[in-house]
């Protein structure tokens, strides 16, 4: 069975649907395809009618030549809810996807029922930059073996506490899927010329913020400026790194459908 697409622009995204009830739009983050959304996928698509998707970039989507910017990847996800014959959606975006999903929100507030933003940041330089951590390791990455400067990322992703069948877990699907990177490149520049700081008061969906308290990627702090600038946001803390919603999966889908109820 083919695997449906949406178009914008010429440029082929492929997505899936998956449960039903109220409709909820999935955003990853740079690098990850949308098997990325593995440990939450199900849980909530016992509550929701689940729309999730490859970015432009990676996956089973289309490569267009780069930079990309925040807003075609907001076209890209309008574009999903299109072909997946959605008008209006509760949206769930981490990281690069968080940014996503702030466009979204200011662009085409019609199609945002409410909002929910994990890990992410408003970006701009009045947002908090990247942890040392985090900016060391990508300075270091082309000089390792390409399989363990992509496990030293997992494990920059994950809190120290996370177990080891987790880390090769991810790997595993890392490895499996792996990203193009032109792709990669591209959406990189997306995140890192985004900047929502100045509008985020422009947002008015209702708005959960989720922050590992022990990510090393994006600075918990632009959480408390998401909450502290979006008129109807409030914030949760979670334990837990950058991907904490796979070191704890209950705990996302817990907030996530209590929010969204």
């Amino acid at each position: 069975m083919k695997r449906p697409e949406a178009v914008n622009g010429g440029v082929k995204l492929a997505y899936e649907v998956r449960g039903s009830g109220p409709p909820l739009l999935l955003v990853q983050g740079l690098g990850y395809g949308r098997w990325g959304w593995e440990p939450i996928l199900d849980p909530l698509a016992d509550t929701f009618r689940v729309a999730f998707y490859d970015n432009r970039g990676i996956g089973e989507s289309d490569i267009p030549p780069g930079p990309y910017t925040a807003k075609q990847l907001a076209d890209d996800a309008v574009a999903v809810l299109d072909a997946a014959g959605i008008d209006r959606a509760d949206v769930l975006g981490t990281s690069l996807g968080g940014m996503v999903a702030q466009e979204l929100a200011l662009a085409y507030p019609e199609r945002v029922e409410r909002l929910v933003l994990a890990c992410t940041t408003p970006g701009g330089p009045s947002s908090h930059p990247m942890p040392r951590q985090t900016v060391d390791l990508m300075a270091a990455a082309p000089t390792l073996p390409p399989e363990m400067a992509l496990r030293r990322f997992v494990e920059n992703a994950l809190s120290p506490e996370a177990p080891e069948e987790l880390v090769e877990r991810i790997l595993a699907l890392r490895l499996a899927n792996p990203f193009d990177p032109a792709g990669w490149q591209a959406q990189a520049a997306a995140g890192a010329a985004f900047d929502a700081f100045d509008r985020l008061e422009g947002i008015a969906a209702p708005t959960l913020v989720v922050t590992g308290e022990e990510d090393v990627v994006v600075d918990p702090r632009n959480s408390e400026l998401l909450a502290e600038r979006i008129p109807t946001a409030r914030l949760e803390r979670v334990p837990g790194g950058h991907l904490f919603f796979w070191e704890d999966p209950d705990e996302l889908v817990s907030l996530v459908k209590e929010f969204l109820r």
